[in-house]
């Protein structure tokens, strides 16, 4: 097998996430090929491999599957890589991806467990309350688009105006902006040259309360009276209501949607939804779950496997706008969030205010950091991570605390199953597992776990102390003045690498790095193969880039 060959072959299964697989009997091997169904027969070229794995990308679909028994429900299917699964009966999909959990969990975990089936969404259609759109073009050169990237590409976008992922009314808002910008020939953000005015259109939606919050982001390269927009939108007959329209303004290099400045055009810079009962104030980049419907299925499922907490203290850890806190609140002693988004945890405080929670505290902070200073111990921990799971420092100071149980909420599997390793390690046991189904038609789904500690049968207490009579010293005393001696770990390049890109969503070359910690004065180390003169002039880092490894140096307390 070499790169460059083509194969033909039938995907036997997909597994997390998205990876199709396909024996090739001549080569008694498997092969990944990406964006597939099962039971489809494929014509696909391998182009790279990984451990030893051949990896394909898919050039063609000869024989549709036995499960597509549907037709495709929008224009830009099966192009579009927004959702992969739409031609599968719902049933088929909630099968695929209980599938997929049992293969990587039933490895992982310890003894048994009980695995709840997959929960379904309320809603399989038009259930996201939000969306971020891309502009750009079809191919190159070609007109305006609004839309999602193409399948496997970064730059190729298609128009979604029929969009089923979302409310009709987020199509007409799209189809309206795009139409006003085409008219007027403005150009869109190219990510290679830097150049260009439109990047994004980021819509939210109250599906409980049909509020609606427009977002357009664009550069500051280009000044445009947006007036006429926003006559246009707020005349569209929609279901809902637009409550706010904003102009985001963002220069960064990345492709990522975040703001330098925002300017309301219109109304507010808000909308609220309902959740069992709750009240929540949304803001443009507060996290909430985007399947307001699916939401209320998860925290019911929190709720129910959390158990009595009548006079417990909570810890809602990775927070966000404190929407599960608040849902365990009524029937908690306290309930304390850390979320290290400060407007989130503005949003949760509000939030927790309108809904008339008293028992509530938020906190505005990194986890690993924030647990130092909390002087309440929890009795429960819900967890509800990043998609990259809890940082590795982080999550031996949460298992610390011992409590009886964890509830863990994961949006990504691989994750939770690298982390429930070192929490088993540590004396937990997963007592069942359940996901809800909050990305339906995609290959995502949202997985909850109990997890109790297990105790020993008995204890004994043992005091040792060293020296005699008044120059005794306690084995604690000792312990403590060891730790003043260790020498604290080394911080690596990829350690700095890793925590600008989580962070700051972009990359940052070793080089800069370097060139940042000379800039400092801080300790360089001599390589084997260094040089006395550097062949080219040293590249200095712009600005952001410097700013976001200077954090990083602050996080590892190298400075």
């Amino acid at each position: 097998m070499k790169k460059g060959q083509i194969y033909e072959g039938i995907i036997e299964r997909v597994d997390f996430p998205n990876k199709g697989m396909i024996y090739i009997p001549e080569e008694e091997k498997y092969v990944t090929v990406k964006n597939g169904i099962p039971g489809q027969k494929v014509r696909f070229m391998i182009n790279k491999f990984k451990r030893g794995n051949g990896e394909g990308r898919l050039l063609e679909v000869l024989e549709k599957s036995p499960l597509e028994t549907r037709e495709p429900v929008c224009s830009i299917f099966p192009a579009c890589g927004g959702c992969m699964y739409q031609t599968m009966s719902y049933e088929e999909q909630v099968k695929m991806k209980e599938g997929q959990i049992h293969r990587i969990m039933d490895p992982v975990v310890k003894g048994d467990y009980i695995f709840e089936s997959v929960k379904e969404s309320p809603k399989e259609f038009h259930y996201r309350n939000k969306m971020e759109f891309s502009f750009g073009d079809e191919y190159k050169d070609g007109p305006l688009s609004l839309g999602l990237h193409k399948k496997g590409s970064t730059y190729d976008v298609l128009t979604a105006a029929d969009c089923q992922l979302v409310h009709q009314d987020m199509n007409q808002i799209l189809s309206c902006v795009l139409a006003y910008f085409r008219e007027r020939n403005v150009s869109y953000y190219k990510k290679m040259q830097h150049t260009g005015y439109l990047r994004h259109l980021l819509l939210r939606r109250g599906d409980t309360t049909g509020e609606i919050l427009v977002n357009l982001v664009t550069t500051t390269q280009e000044e445009h009276d947006l007036t006429e927009l926003k006559e246009q939108l707020l005349e569209l007959p929609l279901e809902g209501k637009i409550v706010g329209i904003l102009h985001i303004l963002n220069d960064s290099l990345s492709d990522v949607v975040k703001s330098d400045e925002t300017r309301i055009l219109y109304g507010q810079d808000f909308f609220y939804e309902k959740l069992l009962g709750l009240q929540f104030k949304i803001t443009p980049f507060s996290f909430f779950q985007p399947n307001s419907r699916g939401a209320e299925v998860l925290y019911e499922t929190v709720r129910e496997y959390i158990g009595d907490i009548e006079n417990k203290t909570v810890f809602d850890l990775f927070s966000g706008t404190g929407t599960i806190g608040q849902v365990l609140a009524p029937v908690a002693k306290k309930v304390i969030g850390v979320e290290i988004i400060e407007e989130a945890v503005e949003a949760a405080k509000e939030n927790a205010l309108r809904n008339g929670l008293s028992n509530c505290k938020f906190i505005a902070g990194d986890v690993f950091k924030v647990l130092d200073e909390i002087e309440e111990k929890p009795d429960v921990i819900v967890l509800d991570p990043p998609r990259d799971g809890i940082h590795p420092k982080a999550l031996p100071k949460i298992l610390e605390y011992g409590v009886d149980r964890i509830v863990y909420i994961s949006c990504k599997m691989t994750s939770l199953a690298r982390d429930l390793e070192m929490m088993q390690m540590a004396g937990y046991r997963v007592e069942k597992m359940t996901a809800v189904d909050q990305f339906c038609e995609t290959v995502h789904v949202e997985s909850i776990v109990l997890l109790s500690h297990k105790s020993p049968d008995s204890k004994i207490n043992v005091k040792v102390e060293f020296g005699e009579d008044d120059d005794k010293i306690s084995l604690n005393a000792i312990a403590e003045r060891a730790k003043k001696y260790q020498p604290k770990p080394k911080i690596t390049y990829k350690m700095i690498q890793e925590y600008v890109e989580k962070k700051y969503g972009f990359k940052v070359h070793t080089a800069y790095i370097a060139e940042v910690k000379r800039s400092l004065g801080l300790t360089m180390y001599d390589a084997s193969n260094a040089v006395e003169e550097l062949n080219q002039p040293r590249k200095h880092p712009p600005k952001e880039k410097v700013e976001a490894i200077k954090d990083a140096l602050k996080y590892f307390e190298v400075i």
